[in-house]
């Protein structure tokens, strides 16, 4: 029994050792190990709470899960950070301990670590201001998908043939992104289509209207367009514009497809031909042309 007590008193000793002094504030072993233990505690819980928001405002309130997830995610940095300055102030640690480090870390990000703090913070902006939010279809540089995921460093976006790619979070700030489905998921889908000259033009635009009309997918507000653009070269150019509601990624091009076996199906019947490329040929000699016919050899 007196050996226990003897370690246990010799363990006390160590913990106590006082490691280095801020202020007259003295930093021992046992305070930091008392504040990585509230570190971790308040990590879980931070955590746990803002699930648990997250959940409430989902099905209490009925918020949209991008909206949902933007505040989760601000509430769990917001309690962590309480988290830290409580675990610091419980084992009476100032903050000026951290001076001297912070300036070390500071340097090293200016050298090494400034995209890192860059994309972190171009995260926090996103779920602030929302210029993107979960679920959104977006095209960045020509690649368009689903976002699924705004994390604190990238985003993680569903290509349209189901692969992923990790976008950081400061090129949604920094370059042109298209946000198609932002305020709304109307978008505007256009067909073009050339008649033959010698075409009833108004008929061609009858069926064109009867084409749109018969799709179910297309919305009578607002109200589809159609345009006699051009006399072309080889064609009476059309050109219809319609809205539809982009449920997913591939919506627009079906419905211009769709759209498209419509019409040709429709010009058929009435007997209108879709033009195709022509060329007159003339032929401006001095002298009668000599034509020969040669024989097939087989």
């Amino acid at each position: 029994m007196p050996e226990l007590v003897a370690h246990l008193q010799e363990l006390k000793e160590i913990l106590d050792t006082e490691l280095f002094s801020f202020g007259g504030a003295s930093i021992s072993l046992s305070k930091l190990v008392i504040a990585v233990l509230l570190l971790a505690l308040g990590y879980g819980i931070a955590k746990t709470l803002s699930r648990a928001l997250e959940r409430l405002l989902l099905k209490r309130l009925s918020m949209e899960i991008g909206a949902a997830r933007a505040l989760q995610s601000l509430s769990f940095y917001f309690m962590l950070a309480l988290f830290v300055l409580l675990s610091l102030r419980t084992v009476n640690i100032p903050l000026t301990a951290f001076t001297v480090a912070g300036g070390a870390l500071a340097i090293g990000l200016g050298f090494g670590s400034q995209n890192i703090v860059n994309n972190f913070i171009s995260g926090l902006i996103l779920l602030a201001e929302r210029p993107i939010k979960i679920g959104d279809l977006i095209e960045i540089e020509g690649t368009q998908g689903h976002v699924e995921r705004i994390g604190p460093r990238s985003t993680r976006v569903r290509m349209l043939d189901n692969t992923h790619i990790i976008v950081p979070n400061s090129s949604f700030l920094e370059k042109n992104v298209r946000n198609w489905t932002l305020s709304d998921d109307v978008i505007r889908g256009s067909v073009t289509v050339g008649a033959a000259y010698g075409s009833p033009t108004r008929e061609v635009e009858r069926l064109i209207r009867k084409a749109l009309s018969d799709h179910e997918r297309v919305l009578p507000h607002p109200e589809p367009i159609v345009l006699f653009t051009e006399f072309g070269d080889n064609s009476l150019n059309f050109q219809t514009f319609f809205w539809i509601r982009m449920m997913e990624t591939m919506a627009r091009r079906r419905v211009e497809s769709e759209i498209r076996f419509r019409i040709d199906d429709l010009f058929r019947e009435a007997g209108v031909t879709i033009a195709f490329p022509q060329r007159d040929i003339h032929l401006d000699a001095t002298q009668p042309l000599e034509v020969r016919v040669i024989p097939n050899k087989p």
